[in-house]
């Protein structure tokens, strides 16, 4: 572990303040669980980070189901256990099932979008960039904003899945249900 999270002793308004948007619940150090515990280390990201985030979980265009496959494809391909682990719950609690989560790891899905969200996650994370063909196939089922919208999640996970492994954020207890 490279960066600990913060003891619950050195808790102080500015960790309160960056995590202002949160439940009271998720405010209090016990229950925060390790990757919060660690991102409150720099309060000011912590809460920028938040904001954006929560847009992506709960303004997002994109559908939730959706939005869980593309999360869990960088999770995988970016060996993500943290991220793996929650978002395999989420993504159940969107419909995801078994068999979708155990060929997401593939790289196969059972219909077009599903597997162009995948390809997009795989370029994505290979060149930084939608090649023409796989914009093509989201663009039949997705509109203008959800389309930025998937983009910016892929992105926003993987950048989140960098700082985790490289911070070495280890997986909560079965407890914590952070998202």
């Amino acid at each position: 572990m490279r960066v600990a999270p913060l003891p619950a002793d050195q808790w102080d308004e500015a960790v309160d303040g960056a995590l202002s948007s949160m439940s009271p619940e998720r405010r209090k150090p016990e229950l925060a669980g390790n990757l919060l515990a660690t991102l409150v280390r720099h309060p000011k990201l912590t809460k920028a980070f938040l904001r954006f985030n929560f847009h992506l979980l709960y303004g997002s265009t994109l559908s939730p189901r959706l939005r869980e496959l593309a999360v869990l494809r960088v999770a995988h391909l970016t060996n993500c256990e943290y991220e793996w682990r929650h978002h395999v719950r989420m993504g159940r609690e969107e419909g995801l099932t078994d068999q979708d989560i155990d060929a997401l790891q593939r790289g196969e899905a059972a219909d077009d979008l599903d597997q162009a969200v995948l390809r997009a996650v795989d370029e994505l994370q290979s060149t930084a960039a939608v090649s023409d063909a796989t914009w093509a196939a989201l663009s039949e089922h997705l509109e203008e904003r959800q389309l930025m919208d998937l983009v910016f999640t892929i992105g926003c996970y993987g950048a989140l899945a960098m700082a985790i492994n490289t911070f070495g954020v280890e997986p909560d207890s079965e407890t914590h249900a952070e998202r």
